[in-house]
C-alpha cells in the first residue's frame, strides 16, 4: 500500500474513533447533553415517570404456572412496583392483557387469560390503584411471544402484561 493509501486509512480510522467518543455529547456519559449533570432525558428509560421506565425497570409483565391464575411471590413483588408507579403517575391508565400458552383449546385459553388478567387487576386494586384506571383483555393463546413446543417457550407465554395509556383518566 502506498503512502496515499496509508494516509487515507489513518484518516478513516481517526474518523471512526471520533464517532465512538461519548464525550462528544457534552455530558461525558454518552447521553443527552441537554439533560444536564446526571439528569435523565424526559421520556427515556431512565426517566422514572416514563412508560419506558415502567416497562424496563419495574416490569410490565408477570408469569404464571401451568394452568394457574394464582399470583406467585415474584409476581406480587412486580405488581407492588407497578402499583407504586401507577399511584405516582396518575395520568396513566392501564390495560392488563391475559395470555396463555398454546396447550389447550382456544376457548379454555381465552378464559384462562381472563382469569390471569383479572388476578392482576384485583391485586392492583387492593394496593390502592383505582379500579376505573384498569381494564382487562384476554388474548388466550393468540399472541405468543415465543413460538416453540417446549416448556421454556410455554412458560414465557403464560403471562399478564400491563400496557400503559397516557392521559385517559377521568
Amino acid at each position: 500500500m502506498g503512502n496515499l493509501g496509508k494516509w487515507i486509512m489513518a484518516a478513516a480510522l481517526l474518523g471512526l474513533a471520533a464517532c465512538n467518543d461519548p464525550a462528544r455529547l457534552g455530558d461525558g456519559m454518552g447521553g443527552d447533553a441537554s439533560a444536564g449533570n446526571g439528569a435523565f432525558a424526559p421520556g427515556s428509560s431512565s426517566d422514572p415517570r416514563s412508560p419506558s421506565f415502567f416497562q424496563q425497570a419495574i416490569g410490565d409483565r408477570v408469569l404464571f404456572a401451568n394452568d394457574q391464575s394464582a399470583l406467585s411471590p415474584e409476581a406480587r413483588a412486580t405488581l407492588d412496583g407497578q402499583s407504586k408507579w401507577l399511584l405516582t403517575n396518575t395520568d396513566y391508565t392501564a390495560v392488563i392483557e391475559g395470555h396463555a400458552d398454546e396447550k389447550g383449546t382456544r376457548e379454555y385459553n381465552v378464559a384462562l387469560g381472563a382469569r390471569r388478567a383479572n388476578a392482576v387487576r384485583e391485586y392492583l386494586v387492593t394496593t390502592g390503584v383505582p379500579a376505573n384506571r384498569l381494564k382487562t383483555v384476554s388474548y388466550g393463546k393468540e399472541r405468543p411471544i415465543e413460538i416453540c413446543s417446549v416448556e421454556a417457550c410455554y412458560a414465557k407465554n403464560r403471562r399478564a402484561v400491563t400496557v400503559l395509556a397516557g392521559g385517559l383518566t377521568g
